[in-house]
């Protein structure tokens, strides 16, 4: 038994990784699928981004106290972990990802009794808090950073990558929020380069230290003692580097994934990580990013290698674009992904993070028209899809993109950084400003939406981004009351998801693949049989699948009853129906 078990994993990775090189999936679970029964493969995880969720002390930032006050809203919604981002201590170059004390609060976000509070207030509610821990890089105002900057001969100088000025300037490395795209940053009290793949206020950490590693594990601990149930790892699949920095090819930038991600010691890192932390504790624990191909991310999480738990990738997520999507390639990358994982490790299921512009204004229609039933359809696939959902907080109202017009309005230190490039090298000004409003992460951070009352409920001050006007119309208070408000369609599906273990653990199986506007599939396990039908187009669309006549609708999209199906051979759905039926 256990020599075949080891043929079939062989196959596993072998067939996911002839797909990364011809581009072709299968619909077929190669193996049998792990049904190993953990909390976070059963979590429906709400991220919240706790400088615009809710302002309390009236300075118009989000604060702890603001999430603790609406702890009875997010356990209505279902879910059962909190993914918070970054609040600890910072001088908010890039809103909180630049870390100066690891072990303190942000002032803008409250006090570590907040804290404390707030840890207390999701536990006695059966909910679990995941935390960032963004380790990349730190603050260029974290104490390492100031020691290690003060001379060459410091304890601290070897926490960060530096290369000496004599030498030469180092081979070039792409910064992504540099305004200049220069990872190098020469600093004259020294007369030496640091290195900061991201801003220049976040020099990247010297993972190949083991000084720095135990810092970091130490760090982490002093969390999970206080009670915390979980880490994600910010942009870690970049912290190991070849430190001899050798010379990429021309437009190497272009892929620079290809060249970053899951450098020389990385898995070592994690299976050490893993060790001093992880095994510790009941925790979840899962890295931004997924590396070059399925090879890297099952390395990631194959639970036989002791490193993470959850895959995070973003091909699915990176779909999207100003021109539209193709339904057959955002089919095609999901249920690759799926195919991949369907016997060992795990994924992470999501469309909108911090990081993303709103999920409804990027795959779904955001018009008046369309934005409530499409926004619910986006939904229904997080949350019927095999692997840990995500849902970003605002996105179970259907908020949508800012809309903002003027550069004054955006907040985003990257986005601003590359305007000014662009205005530099001669860009077009305009497609820039099309571009962005599309898809700058700012469209994602505007305050929630709580009311129709001025500055939508979330501060009685002036915010610190603007809220979207249409908040007097789309808000919490608006759509508590509606029985078919997105809202309340968000809450049937985590109950239905929470209820139908099929959903969690069953096996996905791909249906009428060819189909340019219906994505359908099943979920199936212990005798449960689920069909999903999603219409990812704003005219009525028809799906090659027949319906038996004992198939019940659990839920839908529309206030009335699906269109009579059973027995025909086509399907007609909606625009942007979405139809859960057991079978």
């Amino acid at each position: 038994m256990v020599g075949n078990q080891k043929m079939k994993n062989r196959l596993v990775i072998l067939i996911t990784v002839i797909f990364v090189f011809t581009g072709t999936f299968s619909l077929k679970t190669f193996a049998q699928q792990s049904t190993e029964k953990k909390w976070w493969k059963e979590a429906v995880v709400y991220q919240i981004y706790p400088r615009s969720f809710k302002d309390t002390d009236g300075d118009g930032v989000g604060d702890l106290k603001g999430i603790i006050s609406k702890l009875d809203y997010i356990k209505s919604l279902g879910v059962n972990v909190v993914w918070i981002n970054p609040i600890y201590s910072s001088p908010n170059d890039d809103n909180g990802y630049d870390i100066s004390d690891y072990r303190n609060i942000m002032k803008d976000f409250g006090t570590m009794e907040d804290f404390d509070s707030l840890l207390k207030g999701l536990h006695g509610r059966g909910i679990k808090l995941v935390m960032d821990v963004v380790v990349n890089h730190s603050s260029d105002e974290h104490d390492w950073f100031k020691q290690s900057r003060s001379s060459r001969s410091n304890p601290y100088r070897n926490y960060y990558h530096w290369w000496n000025a004599e030498r030469g300037k180092p081979a070039p490395r792409y910064s992504l929020f540099d305004v200049n795209h220069d990872a190098w940053k020469y600093d004259t009290l020294t007369n030496a380069y640091y290195l900061h793949y991201f801003s220049r206020k976040q020099p990247d950490l010297n993972w190949e230290n083991p000084a720095l590693r135990q810092e970091v594990y130490n760090i982490m601990k002093f969390w999970a003692d206080k009670g915390i149930d979980g880490f994600r790892l910010d942009a870690f699949q970049f912290a190991s580097k070849d430190i001899s920095f050798p010379v990429f090819p021309e437009g190497y930038e272009k892929n620079f994934i290809k060249y970053y991600a899951m450098g020389p010691y990385l898995h070592d890192y994690l299976k050490e990580m893993n060790r001093e932390v992880f095994s510790k504790y009941d925790v979840m624990s899962v890295a931004e990013g997924a590396g070059n191909s399925f090879e890297d991310a099952h390395n990631l999480v194959d639970p036989d290698r002791n490193e993470l738990n959850m895959a995070y990738a973003f091909e699915g997520v990176d779909i999207a674009n100003p021109d539209g999507y193709s339904l057959l390639h955002f089919k095609e990358v999901f249920s690759r992904w799926d195919s991949a994982f369907a016997s060992k490790g795990w994924l992470s299921i999501f469309l909108a993070n911090h990081d993303q512009a709103r999920m409804v204004s990027r795959f779904g229609n955001d018009t008046p028209a369309f934005r409530d039933v499409s926004s619910k359809m986006l939904s229904t696939f997080i949350m019927t899809m095999r692997g840990t959902p995500y849902a970003y907080n605002g996105d179970e109202l259907g908020m949508t993109n800012a809309g903002f017009d003027k550069m004054e309005d955006y907040r985003d230190m990257p986005t601003l950084n590359e305007y000014q490039h662009q205005k530099n090298i001669g860009g077009d000004i305009q497609k820039f400003m099309q571009h962005i409003k599309f898809e700058c992460r700012d469209n994602g951070r505007t305050p929630f939406q709580w009311d129709n009352t001025i500055n939508a409920g979330f501060t009685n001050s002036t915010p610190w981004i603007k809220v979207n006007p249409n908040h007097e119309t789309i808000n919490a208070a608006a759509q508590e009351n509606d029985p078919f408000s997105c809202l309340n369609y968000f809450r049937s599906l985590t109950k239905l998801r929470n209820s139908i273990p099929a959903l969690v653990y069953g096996k996905y199986t791909l249906l009428d693949k060819s189909n340019l506007n219906v994505y359908a599939y099943t979920r199936e396990s212990e005798g449960q049989k689920m069909l999903i039908l999603l219409n990812f187009s704003s005219s009525n669309a028809q799906a090659d699948i027949q319906l038996t006549t004992n198939a019940k609708v659990l839920l839908s999209n529309y206030k009335d009853a699906p269109l009579a199906n059973k027995g025909k051979s086509i399907i007609t759905l909606r625009p942007y129906e979405a139809i859960i039926y057991r079978l």
